[in-house]
């Protein structure tokens, strides 16, 4: 799922930025939303035949209404989708419909996209470009000055691609045993941006005359899904509970602090309310009515593992390393060492300046690398323990892996080669620093010759 290309911040999500060749946006990490994706995605990925072990669900910090394949099994969604969509089950349609491009390798065959080469989305969700066509608001950054040629010969290809896509992605739900209710309540709201942005069919329009109607899609969508046994079969309320939570976060996290308290006002004493302002108080520098909200959080669930995460974040990131050990410790244990979170503990731990923590923030840090290589921040807070320890070759290895990551190839190779000095010959290190070092150079080149 990871980016080969990313930055850290952690601010309130353990988010992790980076550049995605495909979108030019940034990824969105957080443990929470992670496993929900997963379980959301799992029966849909089962059903596709894919295998749940190589396929991501990716969140994008992007507003826009979107989602997307670009190589490989990773599907991309918007966070402006996330805000968009009521219910996990319309995220659901979404997913499986995506899933469809990928069972059909259209981000790969696509020939329509071979002529159109700074498209940037190989995957148009559903009918939703309708309103990227024509509207600011909603413009997903599908269409660039002077493409107008490529647009057409990629949406010609294109068009097929969205009803196979269709056809799959219905034949995943059922097979799962998910209503497409979902799915067809969220191209009605497709529909509505469409009106909103006042985009209609002239004759000859380009778009129109190579991609479904949104309206034609509803129709046929819903004469199939109506058709399913599990057409009246209620969405998982548990999967709903999880993500009208995660959705609450992340507008928490996203939003302007005054939009969070406009949508969750004071009188608001719901979980998710509690939530959301915890964010946006954090975001504000506001450092007491966050803890209370985390509190009220805490109140109602003592041991959820991310709302420790949450408080012991807030006490990290005011300053208060130390208090915020307790927390993050407890919230590691809790998700058996999850990545994301051991990340943000072993940050902790070297934040204290205490160098009785130092033994354990690196058997952290290194547990975390081991079951997640691609997150930058873990090697780059794994480097600095290795440097504080007085072992420079493994601190600048952590280096490299951090730089590599961040798409940064001149330092990472540099860093490869310093630590290959300084370590044992053929041992694993050495190797991987010697594998580093190759990677790095052959980028290097390929830049050299795009130019």
């Amino acid at each position: 799922m990871r980016s080969r290309r990313s930055c850290a911040f952690l601010l309130a999500l353990l988010a992790l930025l980076t550049s995605v060749p495909a979108t030019a946006q940034s990824i969105l990490r957080d443990a929470e939303t992670e496993a929900l994706f997963r379980d959301m995605s799992r029966p849909l990925v089962a059903a596709s035949g894919l295998d749940r072990k190589n396929v991501d669900v990716v969140l994008i910090n992007d507003p826009s209404v979107n989602a997307f394949v670009a190589g490989g099994q990773a599907v991309y969604v918007n966070s402006g989708l996330i805000n968009e969509a009521s219910t996990a089950n319309e995220v659901q349609g979404v997913i499986a419909h995506e899933l469809g491009h990928v069972v059909g390798g259209h981000a790969v065959l696509n020939m329509g996209g071979k002529s159109a080469t700074n498209i940037s989305l190989l995957s148009l969700l559903l009918g939703a470009a309708a309103a990227a066509a024509g509207g600011g608001e909603a413009a997903m950054g599908v269409l660039m000055a002077g493409q107008q040629a490529a647009m057409g010969k990629y949406l010609a290809y294109n068009r097929s691609q969205e009803a196979s896509a269709d056809a799959a992605g219905a034949q995943y739900l059922s097979k799962a045993g998910i209503t497409g209710r979902g799915s067809i309540e969220f191209f009605k709201k497709l529909q509505n941006l469409e009106f909103r942005h006042g985009y209609r069919p002239k004759e000859g329009d380009g778009f129109f005359s190579s991609h479904p109607l949104t309206a034609d899609r509803i129709t046929t969508l819903r004469d199939t899904y109506e058709a399913d046994p599990a057409w009246d079969k209620p969405s998982d309320p548990g999967i709903e509970e999880r993500f009208s939570r995660v959705k609450a976060k992340l507008f928490g996290f996203l939003a302007e602090p005054r939009d969070t308290l406009r949508v969750y006002p004071l009188t608001d004493n719901s979980v998710n309310a509690h939530y959301a302002r915890a964010y946006a108080y954090h975001k504000d520098s506001q450092l007491d009515r966050a803890r209370a909200e985390v509190d009220a959080l805490l109140q109602t669930a003592p041991n959820d593992p991310y709302f420790l995460e949450l408080k012991g974040q807030i006490l990290l990131e005011s300053g208060r390393a130390a208090e915020a050990l307790e927390s993050l410790r407890r919230a590691t244990e809790l998700t058996s060492h999850q990545p994301l979170i051991a990340t943000l503990f072993g940050h902790a731990l070297i934040a204290t300046e205490d160098r009785k923590n130092y033994a354990e923030a690196q058997q952290v840090l290194r547990a975390a690398v081991a079951r997640d290589r691609e997150n930058p921040f873990a090697w780059y807070q794994l480097g600095v323990i290795y440097a504080a320890n007085g072992d420079m070759a493994r601190a600048r290895l952590a280096s490299a892996e951090q730089q590599v990551l961040s798409g940064r190839m001149k330092e990472a190779l540099i860093s490869a080669q310093t630590a290959q000095a300084g370590l044992p010959a053929g041992t694993p290190d050495w190797l991987r620093a010697q594998d580093i070092e190759f990677q790095a150079r052959a980028e290097i080149e390929r830049e050299r010759k795009r130019r």
